[in-house]
């Protein structure tokens, strides 16, 4: 096999990052994955003799298409139901990420405009220049300046005050799933804030809560209705996992569904609940899975 050439190796160096960038902007990874081979397509294209710096172009080819993407994207969304999540990214261990976003933080990116999001994630996530931003998106470094600091001030609230340490979130999550299988609502009151919050995203193609459930003694009737009809007695945890910067769990739940469950947390309580139920967005998912189990299968 030959070996790569400078342009190849260029783009493959760059390519983790790419991926992350798209993914954080578009909250698919399968979408990211299309946008990160757009680009390569395009890399392909140009005379990269010409191209001074190409990690700035190869940042800017991925925005520009993602910015392309979420105008179709956003009529999609507009007609999705129940609530949105991001595709859960899974991570077996708690390691900090690169970009320091938690499936938090993208919650609350959804609530920027393209324009906010791209500068916010160029500038403060992946550290990019205000002037290159500019040249990215077109507009002078003034009015990029601006966008940034609307979206500061719109995500601020979203960033993890105190970090969850491994073994605390880890503890919580197998706290929650003994506690909901169970059905010991006293020792699930421990664990919920006042505040908390369930949203649960099937996409309408299997059975989730249609609207986010909202406060501790809510949420405490759903999981009493649940285990009275002996529903979350079928459940399975199959692996503890971090999703998003999130400690939570993969589960088989009734009907050999495949959900994935994360936890925001604060002061040692449950503030938000995200479970992930859309099969589209749990491929990659079942794909992990199985990898692990090959892994351990191996040692």
């Amino acid at each position: 096999m030959s070996p790569p050439d400078d342009g190849t190796a260029i783009f493959q160096a760059q390519r983790p990052r790419l991926l992350r960038l798209a993914y954080r902007m578009l909250g698919s990874l399968a979408e990211a994955e299309d946008v990160v081979q757009d680009a390569w397509l395009r890399w392909r294209q140009v005379d990269q003799a010409t191209v001074q710096t190409p990690t700035a172009f190869l940042s800017r080819t991925v925005t520009r298409l993602c910015l392309d993407h979420m105008k179709s994207a956003r009529v999609r969304r507009e007609s999705y139901v129940g609530s949105w999540l991001p595709e859960p990214l899974l991570e077996p261990e708690h390691e900090p990420q690169e970009d320091d976003l938690t499936l938090t933080l993208m919650m609350a990116l959804e609530r920027l405009s393209p324009l906010e999001r791209a500068a916010f994630l160029l500038h403060d996530v992946f550290g990019v220049g205000l002037d290159e931003v500019a040249g990215t998106l077109e507009r002078d470094p003034a009015a990029v300046r601006q966008l940034a600091v609307r979206a500061r001030r719109h995500v601020q609230d979203a960033r993890p005050r105190y970090p969850v340490a491994e073994d605390e979130g880890a503890r919580i999550a197998q706290a929650f799933f003994d506690a909901t299988r169970s059905g010991d609502l006293n020792a699930l009151r421990g664990l919920l804030a006042e505040g908390v919050v369930i949203r649960s995203d099937g996409g309408g193609k299997v059975h989730a809560f249609i609207n986010p459930i909202l406060g501790l003694e809510h949420v405490l009737r759903l999981y009493r209705s649940q285990f009275r009809k002996e529903v979350a007695q079928q459940s399975v945890m199959l692996r503890p996992m971090w999703i998003d910067g999130l400690p939570g769990y993969v589960s088989r739940e009734r009907g050999d569904m495949l959900q994935t469950t994360a936890f925001e947390i604060e002061n040692g309580r449950i503030t938000a609940v995200y479970i992930t139920r859309n099969p589209e967005k749990l491929e990659r998912v079942t794909a992990a899975l199985s990898a692990l189990e090959g892994e351990a299968g191996a040692h």
